[in-house]
């Protein structure tokens, strides 16, 4: 099947208002190029002047009103028309006026019929090009009447919206030609369905390649007549929000906008070669059917109004703001746009969006200018006139958008695609027949693999089992074989047992024969000793007789030395074995000792291995239940507890600053601490301690110390915990956090701990000895985070209401750093620093008022918030802000009059005017009272109120 046409685009620079040509580069976002190859064509010159692409401002004076009529001479007009020389003088009084050129200026007599063919026709899309129809004004000024009037029963009161329609109707042939229109409006920054309600929010989507914006899902209705048409804006009209005013009793309250997108047949035969790439040449022919593409915006935009003019009032106010932020937009863009700013604010709002090609993009773009005459609203007048003068310098790149028709081409392709069927199921068949014969012979490969598989998964079985069996018979073998060793070691055991045995007895063997040797050796001794003994006797025998009786004394002599002589060696071994007893005896004796005392130091040593043991599982179980501790923790939400503490508000208990409870009851509800998060809290707080929450503090894991650090600072909004959280050196390891962190949660809450701390008088003098004020405006310089800032705001506060740490709360740059975070322009932070001015500046009055001028304290002079710049902030600031800061300033104020050496910079800073409201409209009595006596007292006002 073919592609989309290719379109072809011809781009057209117009002139400057100054006169002289210039070329205009679109930017990416806006330039849209060709989706498709077409040949160019030269832009349609209407009106044959230069400046055909610049954006063409118009501008219609309505007639005056019943109320400026009843009015007379209370509503001049300041506005004086020349038609004839297409100027306008806008006067600001009787001797001073300003002159301005248009395209076109109408009076309050223009007809609707010369509205729209001087502003509207002009805007050609009949030709294929994009136009833009737009009326812009202050509200009550005629932009309704002007483009949307439907003029249903009087012809000649209809608006531009119908006469476009009317024009385009008469001019197409619907038998070539389409119409249809889409009507939304832009209500509350959100895109909604005119023509089907129940479409809101549609969303707006641009093309990244073209640029091109469009809103998918709105509802796109096709007219044949203008009776259709005029059915369609009627319930567009219907469901259209309007609101009753002091402006306007019909007041538009959302932006309309009326697309109506054109479709006209058109052939060019020319050579088209040179237009389309060799692949195109061959399917399409020279004759080509062509198609312009074409869209007509018409706008009716919301007015923009003054609430104190316009009376709105709840839901309206709401209306008026999210109209004046989307005009807004508008006129950055045309300022963007008219000073060639190399950046288009388009993105801001989703009007700029929607209108992004009708504003230095690619179409013809006409701006209807209404104004109303009365002097009392010059202002309006004024900044209305101005946004058509900026808008008249916005130059646009028109495109002519031409598509190829294929409609007719689609045809005769059809009859070429049918041919190309035919052979395609001819083709389709044979690869069917193919693709039977392929699958059978699949099957059977698949009928032989599977048998083949099943083949092989019993023979796997079969080598399963066999590998089981062979497995089982190895550890049976292994089982016996180690029942075999072991019964081997049990032998071998055995045998070394008997071998030692054997070799103890065969020892004792060689002893006992080596002592029955020497036995032996002395008895044969004692034998041959004998014999020899026996033959003398003998031979004495034979000698003597006389002999006997004495070789018989000497045979007893020689038994009882033998006996002697055995009893004295059984002796001497029995003295020799009890000696070796003993001092085997002794060995032994002292081995015990030795072995005693070792085991009694293994007992001791074992014992305090024990101890430790269980020291560290106790620590381990500890550091356990703190951590589940910090988990509930999370789960309890004490984020929000932290947030909700006390120091949002900033109770302040030294001095009389602003902080008592019955301020506190005044100025707005105090968030109470659920009471569950806070028994859960102090139940943590019993069973941990504090010592160990503030070790964690230190902790190297980020959740469990800002956790930590949450607990901490709901543990110091109690009175009864600061003294011991400061004594356990928690505001020394708080301090530590805001220095060393880099962590905006960290800072937060740490600052909020400091905030409770700061509440007590006795901690703030600590605080600002240890740096606090310093790390505190540290902080505020670092970080654009509302609640970070505004937690920060609060302890600074709540130091300034210590008349003793002005000097140094000064010096540390914590009246600077309060007066700095006025930059995030949030109420909360903007409160708090309002509180600390009184606070400061009550604290001064004091000490003036009671004489108590110290030498390291305070000086005598002015103030020191002057000197910060507090005064000018002050006086540019009262009005802007919620009752309650406005409070806090007015008392600041106040309290600054009150010393006579400030009375110069109150004076030249226009401070009298303020205490001057303050002392007739303040709502609280006190400081009525107390502006009076400021002005009362001090001469020098009394002059200036003369």
């Amino acid at each position: 099947m073919a592609t989309a046409a290719p379109a072809r685009s011809v781009e057209r620079h117009g002139a400057t208002r100054g006169g002289g040509a210039r070329s205009k580069s679109v930017a990416p976002g806006l330039r849209r190029p060709a989706p498709t190859p077409a040949r160019a064509r030269p832009a349609a010159n209407h009106d044959g002047s230069s400046d055909s692409c610049r954006v063409r401002v118009a501008i219609r004076l309505r007639p005056k009103n019943a109320e400026e009529l009843a009015h007379g001479d209370d509503f001049d007009s300041c506005v004086e028309l020349q038609p004839e020389s297409k100027r306008l003088k806008l006067k600001k009084n009787n001797w001073s006026s300003e002159s301005y050129k248009f395209d076109e200026v109408f009076s309050e007599n223009a007809s609707q019929k010369r509205i729209y063919e001087v502003v509207a026709q002009p805007v050609s899309v009949l030709e294929g090009y994009n136009g833009t129809v737009m009326a812009y004004g202050q509200t009550g000024t005629g932009k309704t009447y002007t483009v949307g009037r439907l003029g249903k029963d009087d012809p000649s009161e209809r608006g531009i919206m119908v006469r476009a329609l009317e024009h385009i109707l008469s001019s197409m042939s619907f038998e070539t030609d389409r119409v249809a229109i889409s009507y939304l409006q832009l209500y509350l920054e959100s895109v909604q369905d005119l023509l089907a309600p129940e479409k809101t929010n549609i969303p707006i989507v641009e093309d990244p390649k073209t640029g091109e914006v469009s809103l998918p899902g709105a509802a796109i209705v096709e007219i044949k007549d203008l009776e259709h048409a005029f059915q369609i804006l009627e319930i567009g009209e219907a469901n259209r929000h309007a609101a009753n005013t002091k402006m306007n009793t019909e007041s538009s309250r959302s932006h309309a906008i009326l697309t109506i997108h054109l479709q006209r047949s058109s052939r060019i035969k020319e050579e088209t070669s040179s237009s389309f790439s060799n692949d195109v040449q061959d399917i399409v022919p020279d004759d080509l059917p062509l198609v312009l593409k074409s869209k007509l915006l018409i706008v009716d935009l919301a007015g923009s109004e003054r609430i104190d003019k316009s009376g709105s009032e709840g839901h309206m106010i709401e209306e008026a703001k999210f109209i004046n932020l989307s005009l807004t937009s508008l006129g950055k863009c045309i300022n963007a746009l008219a000073e060639n700013s190399p950046h288009i604010p388009i993105r801001d709002s989703k009007l700029t969006r929607m209108l992004r090609d009708s504003f230095g993009g690619t179409a013809r773009t006409s701006l209807i200018v209404t104004i109303g005459p009365s002097a009392r609203h010059y202002s309006e007048t004024s900044s209305t006139i101005m946004f058509g003068q900026r808008a008249m310098k916005v130059v646009n790149t028109i495109k002519l958008k031409e598509e190829v028709d294929f409609e007719i081409l689609y045809k005769k392709m059809e009859r070429e695609v049918d041919q190309l069927t035919s052979e395609l199921e001819r083709q389709q068949k044979l690869r069917q027949s193919e693709k039977m014969l392929w699958n059978k012979k699949l099957e059977e490969y698949e009928m032989s693999f599977r048998d083949l598989k099943k083949t092989s998964n019993m023979q796997i079985e079969t080598l399963e089992n066999e590998k089981h069996q062979l497995e089982s018979a190895v550890r049976k073998l292994a089982h016996d074989l180690a029942e075999e060793k072991g019964q081997k070691t049990l032998l071998y055991e055995q045998i070394t047992h008997v071998e030692k045995l054997l070799n103890e007895t065969k020892q004792q063997q060689l002893e006992n024969l080596s002592r029955t040797k020497i036995l032996d050796d002395t008895s044969k001794q004692h034998e041959k000793e004998t014999g020899e003994l026996l033959r003398q006797l003998e031979e004495e025998r034979r000698c003597s007789a006389s002999y006997k009786d004495r070789l018989s004394v000497l045979e007893r002599q020689l038994c009882d030395a033998q006996s002697s002589f055995q009893e004295s060696n059984v002796r001497a071994l029995e003295a020799e074995l009890s000696k070796a007893n003993e001092e085997f005896t002794s060995q032994v004796q002292s081995l015990k000792e030795k072995i005693s005392k070792l085991v009694s130091e293994k007992e001791l040593i074992y014992d305090e291995l024990k101890s430790t043991k269980e020291k560290v599982q106790q620590e381990i179980r500890q550091r356990q239940d703190l951590e589940d501790q910090i988990l509930r923790l999370k789960q309890s939400g004490s984020d929000n507890f932290v947030e909700e503490s006390k120091t949002s508000f900033g109770m302040v208990r030294s001095g009389s600053g602003l902080g008592n409870a019955s301020y506190l009851s005044k100025s707005g509800k105090l968030r109470e601490v659920p009471s569950s998060q806070r028994g859960t809290i102090s139940k943590i707080f019993e069973e941990v301690g504090l010592s160990n929450v503030l070790a964690l503090l230190k902790s190297e894991d980020l959740d469990v110390q800002i956790h930590a650090v949450k607990v901490v600072a709901n543990l110091a909004a109690e009175d009864i915990n600061q003294e011991r959280i400061v004594e356990e050196g928690g505001l020394d390891a708080l301090l530590s956090l805001l220095e060393t962190s880099e962590n905006t949660t960290i800072h937060r809450v740490t600052a909020g701990a400091v905030a409770n701390l700061a509440m007590n008088g006795s901690n703030q003098g600590m605080i600002m000895n240890k740096g606090g004020a310093r790390l505190l405006a540290n902080v505020a310089s670092k970080t654009d985070d509302p609640q970070t800032l505004r937690m920060v705001a609060g302890a600074i506060a709540n130091l300034c209401g210590n008349e003793k740490l002005h000097f140094m709360l000064k010096q540390d740059g914590g009246i600077k750093a309060l007066l700095g975070m006025f930059r995030t322009g949030h109420n909360d932070v903007i409160a708090q620093i309002a509180r600390g001015i009184a606070n400061f500046a009550k604290c001064e009055s004091r000490v003036i008022s009671q004489g108590m001028y110290f030498s390291i304290w305070h000086r005598k002079g002015k103030s020191l918030l002057i000197e910060d710049g507090v005064l000018t902030w002050m006086v540019a600031n009262s009005n802007r802000f919620s009752a309650s800061t406005r409070r806090h300033i007015e008392l600041a104020f106040c309290h600054l009059a009150q010393n006579e050496d400030n009375t110069c910079d109150i004076i030249a800073s226009g401070g009298i005017k303020e205490l001057l409201r303050i002392s007739r409209e303040s709502p609280r009595e006190d400081t009525r009272n107390l502006a009076r006596k400021a002005l009362d007292s001090n001469p020098a006002f009394l002059k200036e109120v003369q």
